[in-house]
């Protein structure tokens, strides 16, 4: 069974679902039913069509005109929204000193400069793989997603870009290896950008998590291996297939590592204030750190020095392309994702972090091991909390993922545990996260069923603010 055919049926229960959406969001349609999808960002009243067949972009700003049939009918639904939107706030002076009160007693709503970046809370969007790129090209809606979850100093981490051709392993994934993909960001950056957020993209190489038909010409998928991985159970009972890996030849790893430095330099271009890199669950950085899976006996492998290696050259030739001050790295030490884990990972982890400090690296991202159960009855899950001796190592901002509810991330932050906590699955499915933390108010429920399908919309973009609730 190939990757892809594993999405099939979560695509086909999803669209049936599309007709309960209500017009406006219909609007924006999937782009092989319609290929000019209308786009609005909000805060400087423009209007884009996006044509998916020609990747043809045309900016509608004062136009006197009469415009076509499409965007009058979606200007239409649009301009109550609009009204309401940007009507302005008169907060009272109670108002005011009531929202500094929570704040002061919100830990993760306080402010925090991260090198040069000022940030007005420590609540992180992260990099969450969401498989509606279509054609590997980022899209109108995935603009719109962004921008749903951007506010003034906010940060907001893209999901993992494909650094070229190989590094694709699952479907409709985005890219920044091409000038085409390039401009197509700079439309979503622009997006995040006016709403006053920070962006940072994150890059990766799946390597050998990757079926043959995601490959150039069908070839077999790279790793630092020709280990396959055993088939995996997806979350809603799917198997996930992956293609046998063809070893890289040492002579041949300087190119990876360049094509890393290249999409580091293109992310810049397309306006991204900085880049992450992926070195995290079982994906081709992993791949090269772990002993579980390199069994090298090059310079790449053997010692924890020689299978960090090929991180340390990525690490080092992005931070030479575009600044350390602009880059962080995402790691995942107690994961065994895909087969990937280690004998030792603390001394792995610190060995890494050490290297990240020599570089002078901005920030690092860390994943918690998996949660474990405890409680009376045995059902509270629980975060293992094994992050701390790399926090104390590591020079620069330390941002923690894995688990985190408000009141966890509220104790990270006290605690001195964490500069800053990723939230993915709560930030997914409530694109207001901050202000609800802020508001102690109630969440949404993520729908896992649309969190990998192409649909545009549905489990996309359709979450609800809280402001629009009911």
């Amino acid at each position: 069974m190939s990757c892809r055919s594993t999405f099939a049926g979560r695509q086909t229960s999803a669209r049936n679902r599309q007709s309960k959406l209500s017009p406006a969001n219909q609007l924006f349609g999937r782009p092989d039913k319609s290929t000019r999808t209308p786009l609005l960002f909000l805060a400087k009243k423009e209007h884009y069509y996006y044509d998916t067949n020609s990747l043809y972009k045309e900016r509608i700003s004062g136009r006197t005109s009469s415009p076509s049939a499409p965007l009058s009918r979606h200007l239409a639904l649009k301009k109550q929204s609009i009204t309401k939107r940007q009507k302005p706030v008169v907060r009272s002076v109670e108002a005011v000193t009531y929202t500094h009160i929570m704040e002061a007693s919100t830990p993760l709503l306080t402010p925090y400069k991260m090198g040069q970046f000022d940030l007005a809370h420590r609540v992180v969007l992260a990099p969450m793989t969401r498989c509606r790129s279509h054609g590997n090209m980022p899209r109108p809606h995935n603009a719109v997603y962004y921008a749903q979850r951007a506010a003034p100093g906010a940060l907001l981490v893209a999901e993992a870009c494909a650094v070229s051709e190989t590094a694709r392993g699952y479907p409709d994934v985005p890219g920044l290896w091409s000038a085409e993909q390039v401009e197509a960001w700079r439309h979503v950056v622009d997006a995040v950008h006016s709403k006053g957020a920070v962006f940072f993209c994150q890059l990766w190489h799946t390597g050998r998590v990757s079926p043959t038909e995601f490959q150039p010409n069908g070839q077999a998928p790279i790793s630092s291996t020709d280990k396959q991985v055993t088939p995996q159970v997806s979350h809603d009972g799917h198997v996930l297939e992956f293609a046998p890996p063809r070893r890289l030849k040492t002579e041949e790893i300087p190119n990876i590592v360049d094509d890393f430095r290249i999409a580091a330099r293109n992310a810049i271009e397309a306006g991204f204030d900085g880049v992450e890199i992926h070195g995290a669950n079982g994906y081709l950085i992993d791949q090269f750190m772990k002993d579980s899976v390199n069994d090298r006996t090059d310079a790449y492998g053997g010692s924890i020095e020689s299978r960090c290696r090929f991180a340390a050259e990525v690490i080092t030739a992005v931070a030479n392309e575009i600044g350390a001050h602009r880059l962080g790295l995402r790691l995942s030490p107690f994961a065994d994702y895909m087969d990937c884990y280690d004998s030792d990972p603390e001394t792995l982890a610190l060995h890494v972090v050490g290297l990240m400090n020599d570089l002078g690296v901005l920030y690092c991202h860390m994943i918690e091991p998996r949660m474990c159960v405890a409680g009376e009855d045995g059902s509270k899950p629980v975060i293992p909390h094994r992050l701390l001796p790399f926090r104390k190592a590591f020079k620069g901002t330390f941002m923690v993922n894995g688990g985190y509810d408000r009141e966890e991330g509220d104790k990270a932050v006290a605690d001195g545990y964490a500069d800053l906590v990723a939230y993915g699955r709560l930030f997914l499915a409530n694109p207001d996260l901050p202000e609800r933390f802020r508001r102690k108010a109630g969440l949404n429920k993520y729908d896992r069923s649309t969190f990998y399908t192409s649909d545009p919309v549905l489990g996309y973009t359709d979450y609800p603010f809280l402001d629009n609730q009911n």
